[in-house]
C-alpha cells in the first residue's frame, strides 16, 4: 500500500539525520491511478501514522486523509507531472547539501563516490522572481526545478537556491536513499574544497566508468 511505503520512507529522514523537528517530506505516486501520497504538513515523525499520510490527485485535490498535506505538495505535483520516470520525491534541508544550496553553488564531481550515484554535477535551480515568491510559491519552486532541464534518472537531485534539496527515485525509498547519498557527497565536496580550493572536477572518463559500473545496460556492480 502506497501510504505504508510513503510513511516508512518519511521515518527514514530523522533516522538518517537528514532532518530535525518536522522538517522535510517524502511523497510517492501510483502511476496507474495518478494518486500521490505525501506526509501531512508539520507532522511529528515520532507520533504520525501511516493512516495519516495524505492522498491527492495530480491536480491537488485531497482524495483520502483528514490532515492537510505538506506545504511543499504543489512542488511535488509539478515534478510528478513533468517526469514520468519519478516514483518518489524527497525534500530535505540536510546540512551540507543545504550549505551548497544557500551558497547557490552546484556540487562538482570530485571523486568516484559521487560518480557512483550521480552522472555529473548536482545542479542548482534558478532563483525565483519576486512575483513567483509572492504568488504560488511552492508550485513555482517545482517549475524552477523543472527549468533546470536535468535528467532525474542520471542526476536524481537538484539544489534549490537559499532553500534546500529535492531528490528523486523510482520509489519513495529510493528518493530518500539518494538524499542520504547526496548529503554524504556534499560533506565530502565541502571538505575537499576546504583542503584545496582550486581542485579540478573529476575527468569524464573516470566519471563515466564509475557511473556505468552501477547504471545502464552494461552495469556489472553487485550480484
Amino acid at each position: 500500500m502506497l501510504k505504508n511505503e510513503v510513511y516508512a520512507a518519511n521515518l527514514l529522514l530523522p533516522k538518517y539525520e537528514l532532518v530535525i523537528f518536522t522538517w522535510g517530506n517524502v511523497s510517492g505516486i501510483d502511476r496507474e491511478t495518478n494518486t500521490v501520497v505525501i506526509k501531512p504538513s508539520g507532522a511529528e515523525y515520532d507520533t504520525m501514522s501511516a493512516a495519516e499520510m495524505v492522498a491527492l490527485t495530480l491536480d491537488g485535490k485531497v482524495a483520502n486523509g483528514e490532515l492537510k498535506p505538506s506545504s511543499d505538495t504543489p512542488a511535488h505535483l509539478e515534478l510528478y507531472k513533468a517526469y514520468a520516470q519519478i516514483g518518489g520525491i524527497c525534500h530535505t534541508h540536510s546540512r551540507y547539501a543545504t550549505v551548497f544550496a544557500q551558497a547557490c553553488m552546484p556540487i562538482p564531481v570530485f571523486g568516484t563516490t559521487h560518480a557512483d550515484y550521480f552522472n555529473g554535477t548536482i545542479p542548482v535551480a534558478r532563483e525565483l522572481t519576486e512575483a513567483e515568491i509572492n504568488g504560488d510559491y511552492e508550485k513555482a519552486t517545482g517549475r524552477a526545478i523543472i527549468d533546470t532541464n536535468f535528467d532525474p534518472a542520471e542526476i536524481p537531485a537538484v539544489l534549490v537556491p537559499s532553500h534546500g534539496v529535492f531528490t528523486f527515485g523510482k520509489t519513495p525509498l529510493a528518493a530518500v536513499e539518494n538524499a542520504k547519498i547526496l548529503e554524504e557527497v556534499a560533506l565530502m565536496a565541502f571538505h575537499t574544497l576546504m583542503l584545496k580550493r582550486d581542485i579540478s572536477p573529476l575527468g569524464g572518463t573516470l566519471l563515466h566508468k564509475h557511473y556505468c559500473r552501477k547504471h545502464g545496460k552494461n552495469a556489472y556492480y553487485g550480484q
